[in-house]
């Protein structure tokens, strides 16, 4: 309910958002199942960057979008207030799916005698010192394996209404100051402290706040400002060079004959493709991909009202708890292939089982969402290409 003398703020629903993030959910759930031949369908095989690229600036654009207009329009401590309690439902969200994954981990190497899952993933410090890693866990020190994003999200919403605030206002000094501590942080080694001692987080919130506050940039307005460098076929030509130059070099980690191929001085160029860090190798890769499915993928399409990709398009909608869903499911398939087969068929069917239980969950909680919310969230479950009604 819009509040008397607030002008309304209604945009029509971008689908391609959605099914962008649909399809980098299956692809996350894929990617966390170690040695599944059916993950060759990924991003990352075949580039430089993978669906974390894609989430984190869908999630920035839906920022920009959706937030930004209403600060522009004096509501700024309703806004913060809204992004302040989506942070805190991300925190609550991965300290649940922390501690019921820890669960379903102890379980199975305890029920099947196999110590392997606990130390595959990091689990096994926490259960040995459970008083010791709660507070560890508690402040996003401590994350087993496959619970590092989250908390990226977490901090980046935290400090979104300050970078808002100053994006309303100077966008482009803004987005200077994010490329200036992109810069600093990788040539000082900034990062937040993870446990054990001495290590970092995995995603470094001072080098991904490049990509996720280039997104809010872009929904604030910035979009229109590279029109022009967009419709070029100049830039084209540059993107579809880099993505098949990207290409190449994947391959040759999987071929001793390529590599071969490849100049030493040119390996001392690209490596190490550092995601921690978000290397520039990365980001350009995810770029280069942009131009290409903004150029082609349109707005209108008719593709996106088909029942074929319903599936991704429901799953992309409600993509917070199906995230999490994804993460049991894709330890789920884990287990199957290591106590059971583990060739192609049960490959295919433990892949495509985890489909179709993920696209069951995004239908029921799209039959179970009757009363539309005040706000749009941002983050993992925003509504992608809306806006409220008002502030």
């Amino acid at each position: 309910m819009a509040q008397q003398g607030t002008a309304p703020f209604v945009v029509e629903r971008d689908l391609r958002l959605d099914l962008l993030r649909g399809v980098g959910l299956w692809m996350i759930f894929l990617d966390h199942i170690p040695d599944d031949v059916i993950s060759w369908l990924t991003l990352r095989n075949y580039g430089f960057c993978d669906a974390a690229e894609f989430f984190v600036f869908i999630s920035g654009y839906l920022l920009g979008f959706i937030y930004a207009p209403i600060v522009a329009a004096g509501q700024f401590v309703p806004a913060s207030k809204r992004l302040l309690l989506r942070a805190w439902q991300m925190y609550v969200a991965h300290l649940l799916l922390f501690l019921a994954f820890t669960a379903q981990i102890a379980r199975t190497a305890r029920r099947w005698d196999n110590p392997m899952y606990k130390d595959e993933f990091n689990v096994a410090n926490f259960l040995a010192h459970p008083d010791e890693l709660i507070s560890k866990a508690l402040t996003l020190q401590y994350k087993p394996v496959d619970l590092d994003v989250l908390p990226l999200y977490i901090v980046l919403v935290l400090v979104s209404p300050f970078v808002l605030w100053c994006l309303v206002r100077r966008p482009n000094l803004t987005m200077v100051g994010s490329a200036v501590l992109y810069a600093f942080a990788r040539y000082f080694d900034w990062n937040l402290p993870s446990y054990p001692s001495g290590a970092t987080w995995y995603f470094n919130p001072f080098a991904w706040q490049l990509l996720f506050f280039f997104g809010a940039w872009c929904g604030c307005g910035g979009r229109e400002r590279l029109k022009w460098l967009h419709d070029s076929r100049i830039v084209l030509s540059v993107a579809i060079a880099w993505i098949l130059f990207a290409f190449v070099i994947v391959m040759t980690w999987h071929s001793a004959f390529l590599e071969s191929l490849i100049p030493s001085w040119l390996i001392k160029v690209i490596y190490p493709i550092d995601k921690t860090d978000l290397d520039m190798f990365r980001f350009f890769h995810f770029l280069a991909l942009v131009v290409i499915i903004t150029r082609y993928l349109h707005r209108d399409w008719s593709g996106l009202n088909s029942r074929w990709l319903r599936p991704l398009i429901l799953c992309g909608q409600h993509s917070l708890p199906l995230f999490c869903l994804g993460v049991f499911l894709s330890f789920g398939a884990h287990w199957i292939l290591v106590q059971w087969k583990s060739a192609f068929i049960e490959q295919f069917a433990v892949s495509f089982a985890g489909f179709a239980i993920m696209t069951a969950a995004a239908w029921l909680l799209d039959r179970a969402q009757r009363i539309p919310n005040l706000f749009v969230d941002t983050g993992f479950d925003a509504k992608a290409g809306t806006q409220p009604s008002g502030a």
